[in-house]
This record gives C-alpha cells, structure tokens and sequence, in this order.
C-alpha cells in the first residue's frame, strides 16, 4: 500500500515538473527606464552641482563620493575638482586623500588613467595644498 502510495506521488510530482512543449511562456522583457538618458554631460554637471553645495557637509561628501564611486566609471577630473574643493571647505584633508586613493583604485589595471587625472588636477592640488598620496608615501603601505 505504501509503496504504491510513494509511486503515485512520484509520478504526480513528475508529471507537475514536466514541461509541455506547447505551454512554453515567452519571457516578458522589461523596460524600466521609460525616462530620457542622462548625457554624460548633465551627470557631470550634476555631481559637479552637488558637491559646490554650500551647505554641503561631511557626511553628505562621504555618501556622495560613495555613490560616485558605485558606478562603473572613473569620475571625470572636472567632478573630482568640485569635491576636493569642498574637501578643503570643510578642512577635511584626509577625505580628499581618499578621493585620489579611489580613484587610482578605480582606474585599476587601466595605468594611464590615474596620472591623467592627476594631472589635470594638478593646479587645484596645489592651489588647496593637497598631497598625493604617493607625495606622502602612503602608496606603499
């Protein structure tokens, strides 16, 4: 009796886990995104808006550079100036020390990206008396 009951079962649950041909769904494709698509230029011009916020403060530059480093890109020197000035705003040096940590972090294998970025901010660097990280050593560690 038991083991008639297990065999009607098994087959019960085979025939449910049995795909018919004729009763394929098609998978829905979804478009989330029903907006028009930033330009790179208005990303820039936002990021580069959101950290010249005067009332901008340490942990908003933090949250910021957090979420600008989630996307996958290097910032552009442009935003990266913005936010080292307001680095300097709020007399925060060892936050805009990170800023340049992850951006060579983000550039990863790509070796000529950082120097690039260090040298379009090298007038901002040292007009706000920023050192590089590999000016203080810390690079090596």
């Amino acid at each position: 009796m038991f083991r008639a009951a297990v065999r009607l079962s098994a087959s019960g649950v085979r025939s449910l886990t049995r795909i018919q041909p004729g009763s394929q769904a098609l998978l829905a494709s979804r478009c989330y995104s029903h907006g028009k698509q930033e330009t790179d230029e208005e990303f820039d011009a936002r990021w580069v808006t959101y950290f010249n916020k005067s009332d901008l403060d340490a942990w908003e530059l933090r949250k910021g550079m957090n979420t600008l480093v989630g996307y996958d890109l290097v910032p552009e020197p442009k935003i990266l100036e913005a936010a080292l000035r307001a680095c300097r705003r709020l007399n925060d040096v060892a936050s805009a020390i990170r800023i340049l940590e992850v951006v060579k972090d983000k550039a990863g294998p790509h070796k000529d990206i950082y120097p690039y970025v260090i040298q379009e901010l090298r007038p901002t660097l040292d007009e706000l008396g920023i050192s590089t990280p590999e000016e203080l050593g810390i690079d090596k560690v």
